[in-house]
This record gives C-alpha cells, sequence and structure tokens, in this order.
C-alpha cells in the first residue's frame, strides 16, 4: 500500500465501530501500520460508533509498541462523536498521557470534528 501512495500521506481508516472487539481494534492498528499509514484514524464519522475512548486507548497503544519495535512514528486522528471542546480536551490528555508531548503536535495528532467548531467558537466568546 505504502508502495502504492508514494510521497502522499496515507491514512488508514479503520471503522473501529465495526470491529466489534478491542482485539480486533489493536490488530487493525497494527496491520495500518505494518502497511506502511502514515495516519490511524477511529472511523468516517458515519458508522453507528465512532471514536470512543477505550477504543482510541487501544489504538494508542498500538502506535506506543510499535514506535517501539520500530522506531517509526505513526499519527492519530480520532472521528466521530466529538462533539464539544471538552470531547477535545479529552484527547489531548489521552495523547500526552499515553504517548507525550510530541504525539500531540498536528503532524501525528488530528481531531476529525467538524462540529466541534461551533462549541470551540462558543466558548472561546465567553466574557
Amino acid at each position: 500500500m505504502r508502495e502504492a501512495c508514494g510521497p502522499a500521506h496515507m491514512k488508514a481508516i479503520l471503522a473501529t465501530g465495526d470491529l466489534k472487539t478491542l482485539t480486533n481494534v489493536y490488530r487493525a492498528s497494527m496491520v495500518a501500520m505494518q502497511a506502511g499509514s502514515d495516519f490511524i484514524k477511529t472511523s468516517t464519522g458515519k458508522e453507528e460508533v465512532n471514536a470512543t475512548l477505550p477504543v482510541s486507548l487501544t489504538m494508542i497503544r498500538a502506535l506506543r509498541d510499535y514506535n517501539e519495535r520500530t522506531g517509526q512514528m505513526v499519527g492519530f486522528k480520532p472521528a466521530g462523536g466529538l462533539r464539544t471542546a471538552k470531547d477535545a480536551m479529552n484527547w489531548l490528555i489521552l495523547m500526552k498521557e499515553e504517548l507525550g508531548t510530541r504525539f500531540m503536535m498536528p503532524d501525528l495528532f488530528r481531531i476529525g470534528a467538524s462540529s466541534m467548531l461551533a462549541d470551540i467558537e462558543r466558548s472561546s466568546n465567553i466574557t
């Protein structure tokens, strides 16, 4: 897969809500990284179940294990179900605690949450 993408960034969307178990989520995360993904993403945001903290923790631990084994850093993007600034803080804390500050940078961490913008704007306008 990596070869087919050439220099383009490769993002694997795992549709974690359809994988049913955390073991399957971990395995799919590892397969995606071994295939050369630059980012792994929880879902399209269209599945019945999207980004949850337990699924994200599983994926983040797979990222850590992969990094420890290979020295390669792969990015993470939770998507679907994140709607508030508080949601974003939960994922940032999770990243910080599990992987450290480096994995919180934009080249390795993105949040897929188009509906979150209104909440952030609302929060920032409080006087």
